[in-house]
């Protein structure tokens, strides 16, 4: 019979959980901004490549499609990197892996899809009492050129200004965004 070693007992089981969390992780946000095997900050809002792009439960071709995206441009949150994998988050805070090269660095934003009704001021200029240009519904898929002093500048087909940053999903808050 031997004897277990303590220390190496504990190194595992220590081990072990470093491993459940990592794999498993908090959002990063709640932890901070760090770098991913990808050189850049994690976390990060991108947006979908591919009009069809396929969310896997774990970071390879062999785990299962747990959904699909099937709009180009929805922004996604990157909140962790494994090799040529980045595990996303939706606006509704469904979480799961994507290849890397289903995701593209240009900006875009959700206005507040998490309303139904509320429409958003659009304004002409970065300021709450700027003329109001436009009113947006829930849900506008729009591209975001800056972001500065709590304001984004937005656009779309028909649309061009200003949003209260807190009315979008697809930046952070007070996030300055540069083109």
């Amino acid at each position: 019979m031997t004897r277990s070693n303590p220390g190496l007992r504990l190194l595992l089981c220590v081990l072990t959980i470093f491993l459940a969390i990592s794999w498993n992780a908090v959002p990063a946000d709640a932890q901070g901004t760090t770098t991913g095997t990808s050189g850049l900050p994690v976390p990060r809002f991108v947006s979908l490549k591919s009009d069809r792009v396929n969310v896997r439960v774990g970071p390879s071709r062999e785990h299962a499609v747990a959904w699909t995206f099937v709009q180009s441009g929805l922004p996604v949150e990157i909140i962790q990197e494994f090799e040529n994998w980045r595990r996303i988050r939706d606006w509704e805070g469904k979480v799961g892996w994507v290849f890397h090269s289903l995701l593209s660095g240009r900006r875009t934003a959700l206005v507040t899809p998490w309303e139904k009704a509320n429409r958003t001021p659009l304004r002409a200029r970065s300021k709450s009492d700027a003329d109001i240009v436009a009113e947006l519904e829930p849900f506008v898929l729009t591209s975001v050129t800056e972001c500065a002093g709590g304001w984004c500048r937005v656009n779309g087909e028909q649309y061009d200004g200003w949003l209260d940053q807190t009315r979008l999903f697809g930046v952070y808050p007070d996030e300055v965004v540069e083109d």
